[in-house]
Formats: C-alpha cells, sequence, structure tokens
C-alpha cells in the first residue's frame, strides 16, 4: 500500500476503522494528528477500533455538497462514540437516533471508501 496515504485512509480502504491514542496520557484522538490535543506529547499511536458505538448526534443532509453525493441525497449523518472513547463523523443509515447502538460498515462512493454506521 502506498506509504504517502494516511493509516487512517489505508485502514478505510481495507475496511478497518482508526484512531490515534497518546501514549503518554491515554487520550482517544479522532483525525490524523501530529501532537495529544490533552497534553502535547507526539508519542502518537494508530489503533483499530472495533466499529461499534452509540449516536451522539443525527443530521439529515438534503443538497449534496457534489455531484456525487447528489444520487445518496437526502442521506444521514451521525456523530458517534466510539466504544474506544473517540468520537467520529461519518454516514448512518437512514433513521439513526441518539442513543442508538451502531457499528460501522465500510463502503465505496465514487472509488472513495467511507465508513457507514448502521444499527448494531
Amino acid at each position: 500500500m502506498d506509504s504517502s496515504i494516511s493509516p487512517f485512509a489505508q485502514g478505510l480502504a481495507t475496511g478497518v476503522l482508526r484512531y490515534q491514542r497518546c501514549s503518554a496520557c491515554g487520550q482517544a484522538l479522532t483525525g490524523q494528528r501530529s501532537a495529544c490535543t490533552r497534553c502535547g506529547s507526539t508519542d502518537l499511536l494508530w489503533c483499530d477500533a472495533s466499529g461499534s458505538g452509540t449516536v451522539y448526534a443525527a443530521s439529515t443532509v438534503y443538497r449534496a455538497p457534489t455531484e456525487a453525493w447528489r444520487a445518496l441525497a437526502p442521506y444521514t449523518l451521525v456523530l458517534v462514540d466510539l466504544d474506544e472513547g473517540p468520537r467520529v463523523m461519518a454516514h448512518g443509515a437512514p433513521g439513526l437516533v441518539i442513543g442508538t447502538r451502531v457499528v460501522a460498515q465500510p463502503v465505496l462512493l465514487a472509488g472513495q471508501a467511507l465508513m457507514r454506521f448502521v444499527p448494531a
């Protein structure tokens, strides 16, 4: 796999949801960080998430941002608190509501790997 691609994107391409964890304080981080947002340490490790979590927030998008997304609209975006600690934003199955237990499933859209949460 191309080493210039982030570990997060590499994970998505293989159906794995990844996050970073600070070795110094244990903080779970989303996105690709160069330092911990809690303690400032640069000793961050990539971890594979189980993909299970709970919906923290949900919203329906009616207007697609690009042509590739137009066929999906309306679609659901969710914030999910993963069991490992971090909160992630991703696509969700229609009808997801706050408090629903969910599991991540990989999907492909216009050649791009994404995660979509569905009821557990």
